[in-house]
């Protein structure tokens, strides 16, 4: 779920273990489409060339010590492509595309970077804001020598008039392979040298979208991509488990939590045509809240299953809700054998996305073969202060592959 913002010293600091390729070739020309796949690119603008000083200039204060992470200029593109949205209709999305710029030399891999949770269209990647991911570290670890792609997903960016897919396995994996679609073709047209890798990642609501991403790379793509390895951070993986865990049992009273529940029980009521009215789900008065403002209402500070109504428990719990269960089930993404290697990064007193997620993932993929998959457990961290040894353990392990 949410990708809690911590400081920018933080988040950096994982750049110390990151061996970034040693170039990357930028030249003009070229139209050339990788052929017999979806031709999705509608417009590629061009946000800005910015040198190895202007990305330094970033870094001052307490961050001043980063500015000897930068290594290269990059070019950085704001993309616009066709995907699909929830209800099956073609819309116009968006992302961010970071490209560094560097002699000609060896080939550089796409690292495609899917955010948490942010409540901003300000934080879209494509809008690449002063104290954005993208324009911060993303910018940084692109200076290093990774091709950054980053999906805005629908709802933000380009999309931002209609409702974010929030937690919505088709939704955020759709508009996620559709950008990498027409980041190749950005790529090709600039005669980018990109080596043809592909690396995935992402934290809390990123990590579900990463393994999500992943799970429709390997099952319908075919060949199309050359996907080398997943970090995947903290992610709501086990769908059903998770949502019976945080109805019948406490958890977190940071009302900032407990409205992520509410986003997901909402979106979900919405993309599969429930429509229920508020009091179905929620006790008053909660509901009338809820039924005027959302996700953003104000819940009291209680626990989730502290707003939710018994008689909807009990639904779910025996089983007669079948429409909700079959929305969550259809969302569930932890039981498949993934064939790319594969780390599930958690925090194991994580408080928002529980650690069964991970654990129970691993579990499922272990027992279908999956060899290639790692538990990484962080211990005694929560989904804050997990962040770090997410970043710093996905490129001490994109590290190894170069």
């Amino acid at each position: 779920m949410r990708f809690f913002k911590t400081s920018i010293l933080l988040l950096l600091m994982s750049s110390l273990l990151l061996l970034a390729p040693s170039s990357c070739k930028m030249v003009g020309g070229g139209d050339a489409v990788t052929p017999n796949v979806p031709n999705t690119l509608v417009s590629s603008t061009l946000i800005g060339q910015f040198t190895t000083d202007q990305l330094r200039s970033r870094f001052t204060g307490t961050n001043v010590a980063f500015q000897l992470f930068i290594r290269y200029p990059i070019s950085v593109y704001r993309i616009t492509y066709t995907t699909t949205n929830t209800d099956g209709k073609s819309i116009t999305a968006s992302g961010a595309l970071l490209i560094p710029t560097v002699n000609a030399g060896t080939s550089v891999p796409m690292l495609s970077i899917q955010h948490g949770t942010i409540t901003s269209d300000d934080g879209a990647p494509s809008n690449y804001q002063s104290g954005s991911e993208a324009y911060t570290f993303g910018s940084v670890f692109a200076s290093q020598g990774y091709i950054i792609a980053a999906p805005d997903y629908i709802g933000y960016g380009a999309s931002k008039n209609v409702p974010h897919t929030y937690e919505h396995r088709s939704g955020l994996a759709t508009a996620s392979l559709d950008m990498l679609r027409a980041a190749r073709q950005v790529l090709t047209s600039q005669n980018a040298n990109w080596d043809k890798r592909l690396m995935i990642a992402g934290y809390s609501e990123g990590g579900y979208a990463t393994l999500a991403l992943q799970k429709k790379i390997e099952e319908e793509t075919g060949s199309e991509f050359n996907l080398v390895a997943s970090s995947c951070g903290a992610g709501a993986y086990d769908k059903p488990a998770f949502m019976k865990q945080i109805l019948n049992n406490t958890t977190s009273t940071d009302p900032s939590i407990s409205r992520l529940y509410l986003w997901v029980l909402l979106t979900y009521d919405r993309i599969y045509n429930l429509n229920r009215p508020a009091t179905y789900y929620f006790k008053e008065p909660y509901a009338t809240r809820i039924a005027a403002s959302g996700y953003t209402a104000n819940l009291g500070g209680l626990s989730f299953n502290q707003v939710v109504t018994d008689s909807f428990k009990q639904a779910i719990n025996n089983g007669t809700d079948t429409d909700f269960l079959k929305a969550v089930q259809d969302n569930d993404i932890h039981d498949w054998k993934p064939r790319t290697n594969t780390r599930l990064y958690h925090g194991d007193a994580d408080d928002t996305v529980l650690f069964l997620n991970s654990q129970n993932a691993y579990d499922a993929m272990r027992a279908r073969g999956a060899t290639n998959v790692q538990l990484m457990p962080i211990r005694g961290a929560n989904h804050a202060t997990g962040i770090f040894e997410y970043i710093t353990g996905t490129y001490g392990f994109f590290s190894t592959l170069q």
